[in-house]
């Protein structure tokens, strides 16, 4: 079950999407309404498995009488070659439902990938790698499914999640750290308040508003250090900005807490996933 995400109605806006008003009009003219149909989905790159259960879903929305056995979980790593899933059923309905349900797979095993290779880049530091709200609108709940999957942190799924202020809400408060903190944690909300910096000389003053924890901004490994310095363990500490899997390491090994990146859920590539004909 993914959290805050109807399976149903997302089954139903892609296929109405996909499928228009005529339906499959290439295998109702081309196959026989009775006629069976027996497939393979495999990988064809190693991934990491996020939404098999949501592939599964589109096959079975158009044939209910469809089998189905699920060879892996969401979370496995599969190399390539390896057969996910194996169906049978109703040759139109299966080939109807394909594309929404390979593209919906590969996107999310594209995400769960490509967060577990940023898990595993700052593996031993003590260092969480945090997803975004950077996603496609109206697909943040899959995206994010996948993203944890795949062993990033969700991090503000929504924007009444957690008070983060900007520069932007400091400037409209007249450039006042202490003015905008302190209204924000006057508010009867019960959330921690974070609060951007990108300069060192910003920290004291955002510590002083009674800020409960801090977002370094496009600071370099040299300046987080002096960050974490600093701070010494007073609130924690969030990296964030231009950070990759080529930088992310390095960034880690400051001693920072927390480091998010949108690479993750707008970065990734769809994988190489496929169905085809088995026989039986």
């Amino acid at each position: 079950m993914i959290e805050n995400f109807d399976l149903e109605d997302y089954v139903r806006r892609v296929l109405a999407e996909d499928l228009g008003e005529g339906g499959d009009v290439t295998s109702n003219h081309t196959i026989a309404a009775v006629a069976k149909f027996s497939a393979v989905m495999d990988t064809r790159e190693d991934i990491v498995i996020a939404g098999i259960g949501v592939a599964a879903a589109f096959f079975e929305a158009l044939d209910p009488g469809v089998r189905i056995e699920k060879l892996v979980a969401d979370g496995d790593q599969a190399p390539a070659g390896t057969d996910l899933m194996r169906l049978t059923g109703n040759a139109r309905a299966m080939l109807a439902a394909e594309r929404s349900a390979l593209n919906t797979l590969q996107v999310l095993c594209g995400i769960a990938t490509m967060a577990r290779r940023y898990a595993d880049a700052i593996e031993g530091t003590g260092a969480k790698v945090l997803d975004t709200r950077k996603t496609i609108p109206g697909l943040r709940a899959l995206s994010k499914y996948a993203s944890q999957v795949g062993g990033a942190t969700n991090h503000r799924m929504r924007m009444d999640d957690g008070l983060l202020i900007k520069d932007n809400h400091i400037a409209v408060n007249g450039g006042d750290v202490a003015k905008t903190v302190a209204a924000a944690k006057a508010g009867d909300h019960g959330l921690q308040v974070q609060v951007e910096v990108d300069r060192i000389d910003q920290i004291e003053t955002a510590l002083a508003a009674g800020a409960d924890r801090l977002l370094l901004d496009n600071m370099p490994p040299p300046v987080l250090r002096e960050a974490v310095a600093l701070v010494a363990g007073r609130v924690p500490l969030e990296a964030s900005g231009g950070i990759d899997l080529d930088t992310i390491r390095a960034v880690a090994e400051t001693g920072v807490d927390y480091i998010s990146t949108s690479r993750i859920t707008m970065g990734s590539e769809a994988v190489d996933i496929g169905l085809d004909y088995a026989l039986q």
